[in-house]
């Protein structure tokens, strides 16, 4: 008995089989290998059409119906890239492709609603200002592509329309509203100011069901193509950050979850009603949030992580692995030789206050620096861009962070540079986002009937964690890298 979870990236699409017997990931499978594209057809945009998103769910599916009986999956869980906007008319074709979270084209009118509507009703009712999200986003398609705007049916996240193509129900989540700035959480409903405020009709949002539970079962045409059983629910739906801490267990206030995937993400648990006023850090309705017990999610974001790492690898080291990569990389000292990287060149960095300062090398010495150095220098000002976010976070107190084994946080480098400059001990863990998708399906389908049920196959694989001594020059190499940013002074 298994239950599939299904991880849809702006990079990839993962799945992964959750054996229920022994708690433990049995099989994954990925689609591409290497990243998927994002559309940019102007400067600051970026677009993916969710054709592509099933492309590659349906090859992964493949991947995993070659060696496993897909008619043993018991439940479904999805979880998708946060803050996407997908328009579908009412036929169910798509009307243009996603405008995905790290497009900036929105984010003047989210300014204009911040001001308009008061900063102290966005960030205590909202908790967020309206920013560059979903809501502001479905702002300007009605403002600019007006044509379009009138045949949509319904608006969607991207974990949304995955499980209305796998089950013909069109719905959302609580937790999905709050990450489009779409829900008041004061009131709990859906926010009238700021949809009254954009002209939108609350007809366009999808019907509300809760995370963990049935939220419709696949269709017969579904179960065909997939190989599932006819009527296999879906039963857990999160966007990709509140997912992956839900994946390490990350449930509760004081406990922190990161991961460094096309961006990097620190996650905090908080039952306490404290958004950051500038919104460099937000604020949205954790997984397991109830009426009665208060779970919020603290989401600091930077936008290039593992994008910037791809870019390097694809700029200067198209012929190297990224094993090969980072062995290269180590050649180089801590420090870079003083090269420094800045990483903020996908979009604007909520961090820095909705700035777009875009991304560069800094002190670049044709005298002293190699491609080692260039490698290395990039990783470093991922981690430090990590450190410069997590002290917006110091009131929560950022000892101990669990992350999976996955991504970058697989290059020594990064971790031991995000160790040594924060002091944090770091985790890691053997699971993933489509894993934790897993978990959450097995959860919200009462295969198991407890979170510590849940995650009894959750196994510690290593910590990382830097003596004082050790720590010395990556702090040394941090402050000189916040020395030489002006943005951030």
């Amino acid at each position: 008995m298994y239950t599939l979870g299904i991880d849809i990236g702006s990079s990839s699409v993962k799945v992964a089989l959750l054996d229920i017997a022994t708690n433990s990931t049995l099989a994954e499978a990925q689609s591409p290998k290497v990243e998927m594209t994002i559309d940019a057809p102007q400067k600051g945009w970026a677009e993916q059409h969710p054709n592509l998103w099933l492309e590659h769910l349906k090859k992964a599916i493949e991947q995993l119906a070659s060696s496993y009986d897909l008619k043993q999956v018991k439940a479904i869980g999805i979880s998708y890239q946060m803050h996407g906007l997908v328009l579908i008319d009412s036929k169910g074709e798509v009307l243009r492709p996603s405008i995905i979270w790290c497009d900036s084209r929105a984010v003047e009118i989210g300014n204009e609603a911040l001001e308009a509507l008061g900063a102290k009703y966005c960030i205590e009712e909202l908790l967020n200002s309206p920013g560059n999200f979903t809501a502001s986003k479905l702002k300007w398609v009605k403002e600019n592509e007006p044509e379009i705007y009138k045949r949509i049916h319904k608006i969607l996240l991207p974990g949304d329309y995955i499980a209305w193509y796998l089950t013909g129900k069109l719905s959302t989540t609580v937790s999905g509203l709050s990450e489009g700035i779409f829900w008041n959480f004061k009131n709990e409903e859906i926010s009238k100011e700021l949809v009254n405020y954009y002209g939108i009709s609350e007809d366009l949002i999808a019907d509300i069901v809760p995370t963990f539970d049935n939220q419709g079962e696949v269709t017969v045409e579904v179960a065909t193509e997939f190989g599932l059983l006819e009527n296999t629910p879906v039963t857990y739906r999160a966007g990709d950050q509140p997912n992956n801490a839900f994946s390490l267990n990350v449930l509760h206030p004081g406990e922190f979850a990161a991961t460094a995937g096309t961006s990097g993400v620190v996650y905090g648990v908080s039952d306490l009603v404290d958004p950051d006023e500038k919104s460099r850090v937000n604020t949205f309705v954790h997984v397991n949030h109830t009426s009665k017990e208060r779970r919020l999610g603290k989401l600091l974001c930077i936008n290039a992580t593992g994008i910037a790492n791809a870019w390097i690898k694809r700029t200067v080291a198209s012929e190297l692995s990224y094993v090969e990569m980072n062995e290269e990389a180590s050649t180089a000292e801590i420090g870079s030789n003083e090269l420094l990287f800045y990483p903020f060149g996908n979009g604007t960095e909520r961090m820095l206050e909705s700035q777009k300062t875009g991304a560069g090398f800094k002190l670049l010495d044709f005298n002293q620096h190699n491609r080692s150095h260039m490698l290395r220098s990039v990783q470093e000002g991922i981690a430090f861009s990590f450190a410069y976010g997590m002290k917006l976070m110091e009131k929560n107190d950022i000892k101990v962070i669990r992350v999976g084994n996955a991504n970058l946080f697989l290059s020594a480098i990064f971790t031991n540079t995000l160790a040594g400059v924060t002091g944090a001990t770091i985790e890691f863990y053997n699971t993933d986002g489509a894993s934790g998708a897993a978990r959450g399906a097995a959860l919200g389908a009462k295969l198991y009937n407890t979170t510590e049920e849940t995650f009894s196959g959750l196994t510690k694989l290593k910590t990382v964690i830097m003596t004082s001594e050790e720590q010395k020059p990556y702090v040394e190499a941090y402050q000189n890298w916040v020395a030489n940013f002006s943005e951030i002074q």
